[in-house]
């Protein structure tokens, strides 16, 4: 059987269960990488993200220009590629007055422009002769996932809401899952090999997601992620153990872990995790720096840089992690350093 067609096999097969997830990683050399921020990105590319859609804008603006984006990472070494779905919402777009049919065409559209730069990127390797090119991309025929990312509930809100957990008495469990339903179906249906749950701040949501996953039985897996602003509980108060413990019970979540947090937590919440999950740790915090959301920007020269981010890399590994990116803040470059700081990258095998 020729490399190519064991690729598309594997490729079709996706990552269904936590030991395929383990095959997975295994291809990769131990280490998974997964990409970095979106949002920045695109601004620095020229998009103009100012609204409550937030990067999701541009699968109406400028959906070119998250092609780019994921093509960037993929030649930083990213083996996990994340959808600029985050804050795309069939009630987000709805707001701003599209039918249903458009809003969920939209969705599909952020599934369909990642696998677009997915077959993009094959095709540079297919063209590249060597590992690493000469300009410092890295052009290398692996595995590739495309993650679709379900930002919570509070994302939908645009204020602030998924960094502190507080949705209030009259979010219930069935009203999250109502919420959430249709749009992770035409997730699933648009064909990613996973569904990322990011920046997840209460156990409620976690909950939810959980039920969803099974009530609907979603036929692709997902990964949990949470947030801690304290390194001990989600940013709710909950606890990260409880917490972590419903995505190890979901039979449907291949991994768990943590996003949208400071580097300086991360090590101790792993430790947290490995007393309850046995499945792969995914971790891929953000810069480090602080968010204003009452004047929604970032401030200032309050995160670390790329070395100190890449410093942490091989201890979070030691102590369990095994996909490792970043999240707000973080560019292709901090990437391409998490690639070439992983022992086994440069010469990890190709694909059997």
């Amino acid at each position: 059987m020729s490399h190519s067609h064991r690729e598309q096999i594997s490729r079709r097969r996706g990552v269904k269960t936590a030991s395929s997830m383990r095959d997975f990683l295994r291809q990769a050399g131990g280490v998974a990488v997964v990409d970095g921020g979106l949002a920045t990105e695109l601004e620095r590319h020229g998009a103009d993200l100012n609204d409550p859609l937030w990067s999701a804008k541009c699968l109406l603006t400028s959906s070119h220009l998250i092609r780019t984006v994921h093509l960037d990472y993929l030649e930083a070494g990213a083996d996990i590629i994340i959808t600029a779905s985050y804050q795309a919402t069939i009630q987000g777009f709805e707001a701003k007055g599209f039918s249903t049919e458009e809003s969920e065409s939209l969705l599909r559209k952020s599934v369909e422009i990642a696998r677009e730069a997915r077959d993009m990127y094959y095709e540079r390797c297919t063209e590249g002769s060597c590992n690493d090119s000469g300009d410092g991309r890295i052009l290398k025929r692996r595995p590739i996932i495309v993650a679709a990312s379900v930002g919570s509930y509070g994302a939908y809100l645009a204020d602030g809401s998924e960094y502190s957990g507080d949705y209030g008495e009259a979010m219930t469990l069935g009203a999250l899952k109502e919420f959430h339903r249709r749009r992770v179906q035409v997730l699933t249906e648009a064909g990613p090999d996973l569904l990322a749950f990011e920046t997840i701040p209460n156990k409620l949501e976690a909950q939810a997601y959980a039920e969803l996953l099974e009530e609907e039985n979603i036929s692709i897996p997902a990964w949990f992620c949470f947030n801690s602003k304290d390194g001990i509980n989600v940013v709710s108060g909950d606890s990260f153990l409880e917490c972590a413990s419903i995505a190890e019970s979901c039979k449907k979540v291949v991994a768990v872990g943590i996003n949208c947090t400071p580097p300086r937590f991360i090590h101790g919440l792993i430790t947290t995790i490995t007393k309850v999950a046995t499945k792969p740790i995914v971790i891929y915090p953000n810069s480090g720096e602080s968010y204003d959301a009452d004047r929604k920007e970032w401030v200032q020269n309050t995160g670390v840089s790329d070395e100190d981010f890449v410093s942490y890399v091989n201890k979070w590994c030691e102590v369990g992690a095994s996909l490792v990116g970043g999240c707000c803040r973080t560019t292709p470059n901090t990437i391409r350093a998490i690639y070439k700081t992983l022992p086994n990258r440069s010469t990890s095998p190709p694909e059997q």
